[in-house]
């Protein structure tokens, strides 16, 4: 069984059942997770829709909601007893779902770990009580669970191999029908509604201050898995300026821009693997800012920053989060001369920050292994 509850760890947690398959052709899973773990071969018990909300305040608002999913995988725990349970980022959820397997006896592989080394360091504790093993992204991550007691395996980012551009700018936007000889602004604001609804309408706004002074643009919006066009459609009807959605081809897309202003998440990393001039924004609601403030320990939020422990990527965040400051951020990366040497610089230093390669099949090894000491008890 494998439990997701947004759209990077539906994403991440499908190439490691692909490469599970590949392995063991007859291995069944199921449990929570989108599109992307459906095509890969996983049975969609819940969709992870249900459970995609950001922000502390966010996650009260839609508690009953939440609770009520997570009784019925926990009912689905019982009935349709899995072999091992592997969880998926999500601590909130997730933790209190590894404590239900725990109680019945049931192996917990972990993967892609909660972010205890920004804030809640506790967890651990909780982590070495109810998980049997983690299987971390980053190499930073190891000593952290070694040093608790925990069976870890850094398996590599799984971005490292997946992320692979193959056309240049001009050849994507003919591609997505663009005109290859005008700019192509990029707005990316997350995969959550709550960030959409935050996010995308200040990032229109200074789209529609630069297409005032400069014809030549076009912009672009990619349609996050979890989403649907009906809920940009309020968004974008609010605004005169043609936007393209865009549904597939995401890096392709992303290729295709000359700059992109993107929500925090692990999109900012593809995006800088790709090679893309990108900053980052982000907004919650006032009161989880200030729960956050006190709660997180390190300086950053971006993905890029965190991992090179470098302010490689410029970030914006609440208040700062403003139609000027995007306006001016945007018109930066479109006029600066050097914005291929530096986008070059920040793809080598990520890259080199990210671990081994083979991330998903490592992964899937690791819950082979799993799976086979069960089946020999």
């Amino acid at each position: 069984m494998v439990v997701v509850g947004e759209a990077s760890g539906d994403a991440h947690a499908a190439r490691v059942v692909t490469a599970l398959k590949q392995r063991a052709p007859d291995i069944k899973v199921s449990g929570i997770g989108g599109e992307k773990l459906r095509a890969a071969g996983m049975e969609i018990n819940i969709d992870f829709s249900e459970l995609a909300v950001m922000g502390l305040v966010e996650v009260l608002k839609r508690y009953r909601h939440l609770k009520n999913v997570f009784n019925q995988m926990v009912e689905r725990l019982k009935t349709h007893r899995p072999d091992l349970l592997v969880l998926v980022d999500y601590p909130g959820f997730n933790l209190k779902m590894a404590k239900e397997a725990k109680k019945l006896g049931i192996p917990v592989a972990y993967y892609i770990s909660p972010k205890v080394w920004a804030w809640r360091k506790g967890r651990v504790k909780t982590i070495q009580r109810v998980v049997d093993k983690m299987l971390v992204l980053f190499p930073f991550e190891v000593p952290i669970y070694e040093q608790a007691g925990v069976a870890v395996n850094c398996v590599g980012h799984p971005l490292v191999d997946a992320v692979k551009r193959t056309l240049t700018t001009i050849q994507a936007k003919e591609k997505l029908g663009l005109e290859k000889a005008h700019k192509v602004i990029g707005l990316f604001p997350g995969s959550r509604h709550s960030e959409v609804e935050m996010l995308l309408p200040l990032m229109i706004q200074a789209a529609e201050r630069i297409k005032q002074q400069q014809l030549d643009i076009q912009v672009v919006v990619p349609l996050a898995p979890g989403l649907n066009k009906e809920a940009l459609a309020p968004i974008l009807a609010a605004s005169r300026l043609p936007i393209q959605v865009v549904d597939s081809e995401f890096y392709d897309l992303t290729s295709a821009c000359d700059a992109i202003v993107a929500a925090s998440g692990t999109i900012t990393l593809e995006i800088a693997l790709l090679g893309v001039p990108h900053f980052i924004c982000y907004r919650v609601s006032p009161v989880t800012y200030k729960i956050l403030r006190c709660l997180v320990k390190i300086p950053y939020v971006g993905l890029c920053n965190i991992v090179t422990n470098k302010a490689l990527i410029t970030e914006i965040l609440q208040d700062d989060v403003t139609v000027q400051r995007l306006e001016e951020e945007l018109r930066d990366r479109l006029s600066r001369t050097d914005q291929q040497a530096v986008t070059e610089d920040i793809r080598q230093q990520v890259l080199a920050a990210l671990g081994p390669s083979g991330g998903a099949d490592n992964a899937a090894e690791q819950l082979l292994v799993m799976l086979s000491e069960q089946q020999a008890a």
